[in-house]
């Protein structure tokens, strides 16, 4: 097996070898390390790398399984990147930001000391953009990161550098934060999986555990892959008030899906979406409806109040850290901060509160129909056709040569809104310009199972092959 292969395994296939002894965790890392050599110049996804403390994790795990009586731990000797924004104790966490860039957390995110403390290795932390706002991962700090498929488009973001980093083999594992979808966007356009849990369900740092906008899950290569590391994340934990008391475990393997309802909008009435992520969609939806599930396509009249006032959150609940980064350093911040900053400041508590309104009187429409159905279906994000470069924030992107506001494209937000539901995107295509495509599975309230049942009916549905850059 060579470097490619190695670095192209799946978590379940590489614990498979540890176990059997026909791979070394050293062995694993050290080929993602040469893997990284050879495609961060171009895609740019691993803001700080720690090597040499990984090697001395990694051999650590092989001792574990070299021992005739050892018992490793669940994730033992994979490869754990981590999105920048999210608390490694001792390592940096600038949030994409200069006016960070000397900051060292003070603590680990909960999530991540659980996938540590079940044998993870963190070896990077992944880039985002500044204060993980734009849909383009791109800072002053870290520079551009680029799609591995197509390096003159973007990754996505804000956890593009998660995204990009699994899809061009530099970890195995890794994890992403989504309140709009930076997740999901960022998995859909690097063609892996992305998973938003429901609120509740994984623990987050205490700053934002009451976010229920907020969410910190798993980014890999398979759903499976995603299940396994949602397994180690999720139940309840002292220091996050809102986490459930009820651990999930997700199965290995799942019913197929024949009798499953599903319930599908191409565009949920307000979003533009090109020819190419259409054709893909159309092609996930007679998968599924040739694997016996029921497939119907549902009126989303409710999409528009949602999409009109959902946005209005973030905005008033982060509009301070806009405000002071710009106020106090405005020589340090991006362009967009001080885009974005301009726009939160005009956000008024009564908008705040129509929101809230929005979100209650849309699921009350939403809800019922989902309730009939065991999940719904619609693309992830409308068009690949945004550049790297692409000033998203103030310049167009294009649907089949025609420009939109990107936020037309991204749909991915108002199910963060109805944040109980779990939304998981997985690939379904590659478009024409050879960026990968997703389908984004959306689940009953807190029913996780779901969605893991649909995406394993179509895990391995295009064979994307291995990225040789």
């Amino acid at each position: 097996m060579n470097d490619l292969d190695l670095c192209y395994l799946s978590a379940r296939d590489a614990l498979g070898l540890f176990r059997s002894r026909k791979l070394s965790p050293v062995e694993l890392l050290k080929a993602q390390i040469r893997r990284a050599e050879a495609v961060e110049p171009a895609v740019n996804a691993l803001a700080y790398t720690f090597y040499d403390d990984a090697l001395k994790a990694a051999a650590k795990s092989e001792a574990r399984y070299m021992k005739t009586d050892g018992r490793p731990r669940k994730l033992e000797g994979l490869t754990l990147a981590v999105k920048e924004d999210t608390a490694v104790k001792g390592r940096p966490r600038t949030f994409g930001s200069l006016v960070f860039k000397d900051n060292i957390a003070d603590h680990t995110n909960p999530s991540v000391e659980r996938l540590m403390r079940a044998g993870a290795i963190v070896h990077a932390l992944t880039t985002c953009p500044e204060f993980v706002w734009p849909w383009t991962c791109t800072s002053n700090l870290h520079g551009v990161t680029r799609n591995p498929w197509n390096t003159a488009m973007t990754s996505g973001a804000s956890s593009g550098g998660a995204a990009a980093a699994s899809a061009s083999g530099t970890t195995t594992l890794a994890t992403g934060s989504d309140s709009a979808g930076s997740i999901r966007m960022p998995a859909a356009m690097c063609g892996i999986a992305g998973y938003k849990a429901p609120y509740g369900r994984n623990p987050g740092s205490p700053e934002v555990a009451m976010d229920p906008f907020f969410h910190i899950g798993p980014m890999t290569r398979t759903a499976g892959d995603a299940a396994l590391m949602q397994n180690v994340m999720s139940g309840l934990h002292a220091r996050d008030h809102s986490t459930l008391p009820q651990r999930l475990t997700l199965p290995d393997t799942f019913p197929d899906v024949a009798g499953m309802k599903i319930a599908w909008s191409m565009d949920l009435g307000v979003y533009e979406v090109s020819s190419g992520v259409r054709a893909n969609t159309k092609a996930v939806l007679d998968q599924l409806r040739d694997a016996g599930a029921i497939i119907e396509e549902i009126e989303t009249p409710w999409a528009q109040h949602a999409k009109a006032n959902v946005g209005m959150w973030g905005g008033h609940i982060y509009g301070d850290e806009f405000s002071d980064a710009v106020d106090n350093h405005p020589d340090l911040v991006c362009e967009y901060t001080r885009t974005f900053d301009q726009e939160n400041r005009t956000i008024t508590p009564r908008e705040f509160h129509a929101c809230m309104q929005a979100i209650g009187q849309t699921w009350a429409e939403f809800g019922p129909q989902l309730a009939r159905h065991d999940a719904f279906l619609c693309p992830t994000v409308g068009t690949t056709e945004i550049g790297a470069d692409v000033r998203d924030w103030v310049d167009p992107i294009t649907v089949d040569g025609v420009e939109h506001d990107v936020n037309k494209v991204i749909m991915t937000f108002l199910f963060n809104g109805f944040s109980r539901c779990p939304a998981l995107s997985v690939p379904s295509g590659l478009a024409g310009d050879g960026v990968p495509t997703g389908i984004q599975i959306v689940g009953n309230p807190y029913d996780d199972k779901a969605v893991f049942r649909i995406a394993q009916a179509l895990e391995g549905r295009v064979d994307f092959g291995k990225i040789a850059l």
